[in-house]
């Protein structure tokens, strides 16, 4: 197991039953500290999470009142990571998709370039549904169009390394990146920024129900809230991109008279 003062993991949770412990074993070990944060669950789990706390100086609880979305319980944890003298972050799901065993590439990886966003490009086996995988595809398509064609790899996977310093700036910046929609938004909104990716192998397994396996991701709700995001950010980015042209087009022009 790797301990670090700057790179923490960090596990949103919500109603993930029996997965959460096995996640969290097995991110503690291979890495310490881990955080986990709690938001709003109803089921039970966080009493386990709680009891793992007490007896591991590694992990940390945090637990939300009320159920506010993967990014409002992202964002608690991040703030109270920069509080405490973390500067990066790996975030991964609390469901066992997300491989344990590449978390200390992943944080090496950003230890190597802090200034870097660490990508996790996911790697797929039989258990993936087919229209979770053509949905991605378009996903991808749309964030390059958004971030000005930057090497965003996979915008959808939420195992990845983030520098927190940008990352809360740009949060704190938008009411939105507090549900689904964090992971594709602040890759985007990073990219836009300007700050360095890096793209990593991932592997990435979906479970049965049978096997434990839990989703909270309600399809034609969620897809319109990410459709409307990509929307927002395609068209802020068009106009960006317009007005620098204008002002560089006016720049020559006033250059061309002197």
């Amino acid at each position: 197991m790797t301990a670090s003062g700057t790179h923490l993991v960090l596990i949103p949770s919500f109603n993930t039953g029996r997965k959460l412990v096995e996640t969290i074993e097995a991110a503690r070990s291979a890495w310490n500290p881990v955080w986990v944060v709690i938001d709003g669950s109803s089921d039970g789990s966080e009493q386990a999470t709680l009891a793992m706390a007490e007896r591991d100086p590694g992990l940390t609880v945090m637990i939300r009142a009320a159920n506010g979305g993967q990014g409002a319980a992202l964002y608690d944890g991040l703030k109270a990571a920069a509080a405490a003298g973390f500067t990066h972050v790996l975030t991964m799901d609390a469901d066992g998709q997300h491989p344990p065993e590449r978390i200390g590439a992943f944080m090496a990886e950003s230890k190597a370039n802090p200034r870097a966003m660490v990508l996790g490009r996911p790697i797929f086996d039989a258990s993936a549904p087919l229209e979770r995988l053509a949905g991605r595809r378009l996903a991808n398509l749309l964030a390059r169009l958004a971030s000005s064609f930057a090497d965003i790899g996979d915008c959808l996977c939420g195992f990845r390394v983030y520098p927190l310093s940008p990352l809360l700036a740009a949060m704190g910046r938008t009411r939105h990146m507090r549900g689904f929609d964090f992971d594709p938004e602040a890759a985007i909104r990073l990219a836009q920024a300007g700050l360095p990716i890096i793209n990593l192998p991932a592997e990435i397994r979906y479970f049965r129900p049978a096997e434990g396996g839990v989703s909270h991701f309600r399809y034609w709700r969620d897809n319109l809230v990410l459709a409307h995001m990509y929307l927002r950010l395609v068209g802020s980015s068009l106009i960006a991109r317009r007005r620098a042209h204008r002002i560089d087009i006016g720049v020559r022009a006033e250059a061309g008279r002197r």
